[in-house]
């Protein structure tokens, strides 16, 4: 048996409960977990926002050590340190033929299948996001696991199985960020964080970030914001007040909301970059008129996981960690049990902190 955080049904409180781990099957591993993040696409999952079939383990972004190995495991073995990769690509598709794994049209299909069983009554539970690493074990596919690389402390890699990847690709690989741009970032949570990071990594000039709360512009600034703006609206105005009445060459929204993406899109300049990074609701919808398409001619694109191909962004992410110009320990605002995850929901409702992490 082994704890873990259960979300009984969507909409439903969280509970804590003993759960039974089958034993890996074939091409699967088996993986005690040493910390798992706390995102935002958590709590996207337990409200509805983000299909994931319940009851259901959740957590997503983790890292810990092999356990043990179904038959025919061949690239990892017992004792080795893993990153968690919620979303493997299957390397056969027509995504990944194309070299897009982050699109991978099986990355999802481990969320769907029943894992492990409630303790109490044999239940069957679902793997969140096909991770379920909001417990003190997990079993995942082989491909769904990926080598801590080497200089990075195991507790701080769980973040890079989501929001460094993310935060990283989204300016790298999705944005793409040259040196002396002017960069906005909007929402100044786990994600956030490690874009303006990877911003300041870039050789970005102004970065403004912005974020509701006011107490978060201490965070921002140690990770690399030249300027702090608290949401309002007026907030396309200083933006663009801040690069030469221009607006800022790109915006990386990590909220996922209309509103936000309507304000990040105005703030950018005329032939910039708008990447939209925060996973927003069905019901929330976005207008733009025909006349400032034209007008303007930004670019607005969508971000999955970063775009990224960890095999490529990971080995590049571990360099800026071992040289300190990525600081994986700064994002983490809280650590928590695994019975601190409902108050890390609420605090991301509310706006407040960075990245919650659970350490085992």
């Amino acid at each position: 048996m082994t704890r873990a955080v259960v979300l009984p049904a969507v909409g439903a409180p969280l509970t804590i409960d003993d759960i039974d781990l089958p034993a890996p099957g074939p091409g699967q591993v088996r993986v005690r977990l040493a910390a798992a993040g706390v995102c935002h696409s958590d709590l996207s999952l337990a409200n509805g926002t983000l299909r994931q079939p319940a009851p259901a383990v959740l957590g997503h972004e983790g890292a810990g050590t092999v356990v043990s190995l179904g038959e025919g495991v061949r690239t990892v073995a017992p004792g080795d340190p893993v990153v968690v990769n919620w979303a493997p690509a299957c390397g056969g598709c027509h995504f990944c033929d194309l070299g897009e794994p982050w699109l991978c049209a099986k990355a999802g299909d481990a969320a769907g299948v029943p894992y492990a069983k409630l303790a109490r009554d044999g239940g069957e539970l679902y793997p969140g996001l096909g991770s379920a690493v909001f417990a003190e074990e997990t079993v995942v596919a082989e491909r769904a696991v990926l080598p801590v690389p080497a200089g990075v402390p195991l507790a701080d890699a769980a973040l890079l199985g989501c929001a460094v990847l993310t935060g990283y690709g989204a300016v790298r690989n999705s944005a793409a960020v040259r040196p002396g741009e002017s960069v906005a970032v909007f929402g100044v949570g786990g994600v956030g964080l490690a874009v303006l990071q990877s911003a300041r990594i870039a050789g970005a000039g102004a970065i403004v970030a912005v974020d509701v709360s006011p107490a978060k512009e201490e965070l921002a600034r140690a990770a690399g914001a030249t300027e702090f703006v608290v949401a309002s609206d007026r907030t396309a105005k200083r933006i663009r007040e801040l690069t030469g009445g221009f607006g800022a060459d790109v915006a990386i929204e990590c909220v996922g909301r209309a509103e936000t993406i309507r304000t990040a899109w105005s703030s950018t300049r005329r032939g910039g970059r708008t990447t939209v990074v925060g996973i927003g609701g069905k019901d929330q919808q976005v207008s733009f008129s025909a006349l400032e398409l034209f007008h303007f001619g930004r670019t607005l694109s969508g971000c999955v996981y970063g775009n990224s191909d960890p095999a490529r962004d990971l080995p590049a992410i571990a360099a800026h960690v071992r040289d300190g110009s990525f600081d994986l320990g700064g994002m983490v605002t809280e650590r928590i049990g695994l019975e601190g995850i409902p108050a890390a929901f609420d605090a991301m409702l509310a706006g407040r902190g960075g990245r919650a992490l659970v350490v085992f």
